[in-house]
């Protein structure tokens, strides 16, 4: 894996603001601006890196449903949830509730296995950037090499194998007080696959979602019956709002809603998955050590709040390096991981995001920060491969392959 020295395209924040990238700098609390997307690299990975990755990123996937059904029994607490939050998830996994997409977040340098730092379950971001924006970048800069992003054509095809699961129109909700536009873009742009899928959609915000307790459903911003919902919000902040003590899960689709990402999500979401893993698959050579509440045997540690997120409240204890990052979490408990510094390439410090959509592996999508904790001030890097491009048949064939060995 090399960081690569790229020359910025003409007119590029023209371009990717076009493309959907309507956040491509991001915004101090002082008003300046910081590059978030950032051509003026790229990291160029091997066929074989690719292929380790992928593997790595299906089997953590499946680690994980396994950790998911763990963890909805309590035997790592309540996971700083309200109460009856674990019945729910539980239940949902039960009814096989289906789940649309993910991010696992690893620590990959090309010379050894990848680590696991976390997985962003619910409401992971980054989305657009990996599976549009730097697939054009892609096209423009390096027409004839491959990269690692199946992203597109396989929410396409999740969303044709929901189908029949799923009651239309599907309502796609994002919050109404997420003001950089990135939460919208991504709500916009699932919306847009799931139309190509051949689907009927509607949109709202999540303060416009109601429920009507005489007929008990979730009912939309003119009283619609809310059948299929996705929402990017956190399945703990819905949890302990007025709304959340109504929501249950529903395996016949005439009734109540069937929402994305499902309940279920909750446990994966939260940091304790990453205990929960260790404690399951102990020395697993994708895994760092790990452990609920304190750091146990650890020395050198990262502090990681259950609900943390964007490097919120997290510590780190190691030698040389002493950080506390402010923020709203940590209330709810912490998880302590083995610290394992990431890769240095040029003196950035690079974060792996592998995609996983309905289940399979699906891209990848790069952030980089000039500190040791990746957080709102990092930049989102274009990626390649160094082998020649597949055709899109090539692409629509291995989609298609993996749909028909489900």
């Amino acid at each position: 894996m090399r960081r690569l020295a790229s020359h910025p395209r003409e007119g590029w924040r023209r371009t990717v603001e076009s493309q959907g990238l309507v956040y491509p700098v991001t915004v101090a609390a002082d008003g300046t601006e910081k590059p978030y997307w950032w051509e003026e690299a790229c990291y160029e990975l091997t066929s074989a890196e690719v292929d380790h990755l992928e593997g790595a990123t299906e089997q953590l996937h499946a680690m994980s449903l396994e950790a998911a059904r763990f963890l909805v029994t309590g035997q790592m607490g309540s996971l700083g949830l309200p109460e009856g939050s674990l019945r729910l998830a539980a239940a949902s996994l039960d009814a096989g509730t289906p789940s649309l997409y993910g991010r696992f977040d690893l620590r990959y340098d090309g010379t050894g296995p990848a680590k696991l730092l976390e997985y962003n379950a619910d409401t992971p971001t980054g989305l657009l950037e990996s599976a549009v924006v730097q697939w054009f970048w892609l096209q423009d800069v390096h027409p004839d090499r491959d990269q690692w992003n199946s992203v597109h054509e396989r929410l396409i095809a999740a969303w044709q194998d929901m189908a029949p699961r799923i009651t239309q129109p599907v309502w796609f909700a994002h919050s109404e007080h997420e003001t950089s536009g990135e939460e919208w873009m991504t709500v916009t742009y699932l919306r847009d696959t799931c139309e190509q899928a051949g689907l009927a959609t509607q949109g709202l915000t999540m303060g416009q979602i109601g429920y009507n307790e005489a007929a008990e459903y979730f009912v939309g911003h003119e009283a619609q019956m809310l059948r299929t919902c996705f929402a990017l919000y956190p399945w703990e902040d819905m949890l302990r709002e007025p709304f959340g003590r109504w929501v249950e899960p529903r395996p016949n689709p005439m009734f109540g809603t069937t929402w994305l990402e499902p309940p279920w999500k909750v446990v994966l979401s939260n940091k304790a998955l990453l205990a929960a893993l260790w404690h399951l698959y102990p020395g697993h050579e994708l895994l760092l050590p790990a452990y609920l509440d304190d750091p146990g045997p650890l020395t050198e540690w990262v502090a990681k709040p259950l609900h943390g997120r964007e490097g919120d409240n997290i510590r780190v204890q190691a030698a040389g390096v002493q950080l506390s990052q402010p923020g709203p979490y940590g209330g709810e408990g912490y998880c302590y991981q083995q610290w394992c510094p990431l890769p240095e390439l040029d003196g950035n410090k690079a974060v792996l995001g592998c995609w996983v959509v309905d289940g399979h592996a699906a891209g990848l999508g790069i952030r980089e920060s000039d500190g040791w904790i990746t957080d709102y001030g990092a930049r989102f890097v274009p990626h390649l491969i160094d082998t020649a491009a597949p055709s899109g048949a090539q692409r629509e064939a291995w989609v298609a392959e993996d749909r028909r060995g489900r």
